[in-house]
């Protein structure tokens, strides 16, 4: 939905500028243009964010694991994979697991083929398996994963009971000794919820400029915690 939007306001912003140079309008000719630029640097932050900024501050994240390569991580709400992926290059011996409703509203091109194909694409589709399922209803075991991870996904979940609710399936699916990795717009007080869970080692912290967005005063939140042995 975005990339519509963003057309559609430089396109005007074009015009409103080329129509004030043409009537020698210079104030308002200089307003446009610098309307225009602040929207297409919004634009740029926003993509390079949804794009290498993200697969950048996960390479991050999943490098300060530590993984020896045969863990079991789950992604919930992995959309068309990109963490997904990430993990999965780093389980050798391992299995990477992500679960989500495909919801197109979230992600443009989102269904479970689509991210099917992007592990054939990316050399891992051996090591990654796919569940279409609700973060509130996760159809795994107690105890199924070493690792589990979400972008930008639990916030999404309307209502404040169905958030507490996927955050508690995080928790229920991770092993004693599991780790909890959550990315997610700052207000959410995920971190709170989930010591209420017993989590220990629970930490928010800002993440830096490459998950703005588009909003240069905006960041991002990391929680991490483990589960109790």
């Amino acid at each position: 939905m975005a990339a519509p939007v963003f057309g559609v306001v430089l396109s005007g912003l074009a015009g409103a500028t080329w129509w004030a140079v043409r009537r020698r309008r210079h104030l308002a000719a200089s307003l446009t243009g610098l309307a225009g630029a602040a929207v297409a640097a919004t634009a740029a932050s926003y993509y390079y964010s949804t794009g290498p900024g993200k697969r950048a501050v996960w390479s991050e994240i999943l490098d300060d694991l530590d993984l020896r390569g045969d863990e079991r991580v789950l992604d919930v709400g992995c959309g068309r994979g990109a963490v997904l992926m990430l993990a999965a290059h780093r389980l050798p011996r391992g299995r990477a697991a992500g679960a989500d409703i495909w919801n197109r509203h979230d992600q443009s091109g989102n269904s479970h083929a689509a991210t099917e194909r992007n592990a054939i694409a990316e050399g891992v589709a051996d090591r990654v398996s796919l569940a279409d399922a609700d973060a509130r209803d996760l159809p795994f075991p107690d105890g199924s994963f070493d690792v589990v991870v979400s972008n930008l996904v639990i916030h999404n979940i309307s209502d404040d009971e169905g958030r507490r609710q996927a955050l508690r399936e995080a928790v229920r699916v991770l092993r004693p000794g599991g780790r909890l990795r959550i990315v997610d717009p700052p207000g959410t007080h995920h971190d709170q919820i989930v010591a209420e869970f017993g989590c220990t080692d629970v930490t928010a912290r800002s993440l830096d400029w490459r998950t703005a967005y588009g909003i240069p005063t905006h960041r991002m939140t990391l929680v991490t915690a483990t589960k109790p042995e």
